[in-house]
């Protein structure tokens, strides 16, 4: 069974249907369900660390550029998104969230994604 522990975009403000300027991208994540997945999966343990890449795209493209990215889980994992140079239209954003967990002196990751529809307009 797989637990939905996250990666689970923060939206700004529920009023915002596009965005503009300079953008805080931020996730939050259940740590509860993380740890009951890592203990299914068998790698239960000390986390070691937590990092989330940012990356977006403009609709229908396939190619990821990275934003940037954010090991600072007290403050979600936030990471600003310059818009100002992107054309107008629709993109999509995703958060890569990576667990890393120290298991019998090896290191081991899982992975998960969380990919949101958003609107420039600048």
């Amino acid at each position: 069974m797989s637990y939905n522990w996250g990666p689970r975009y923060i939206v700004p403000s529920e009023v915002f249907k596009s965005y503009s300027g300079n953008v805080l991208l931020r996730e939050e994540l259940d740590e509860y369900l993380l740890h009951k997945e890592l203990k299914e999966l068998g790698l239960a343990g000390p986390i070691a660390r937590i990092t989330n890449p940012w990356y977006y795209r403009r609709r229908n493209t396939d190619t990821w550029i990275r934003v940037g990215v954010s090991e600072n889980r007290e403050e979600n994992f936030p990471v600003r998104w310059d818009t100002t140079k992107l054309e107008n239209g629709q993109y999509e954003v995703m958060g890569l969230m990576h667990v890393f967990v120290n298991k019998n002196g090896e290191e081991k990751a899982i992975a998960r994604e969380n990919v949101v529809e958003v609107t420039i307009e600048n």
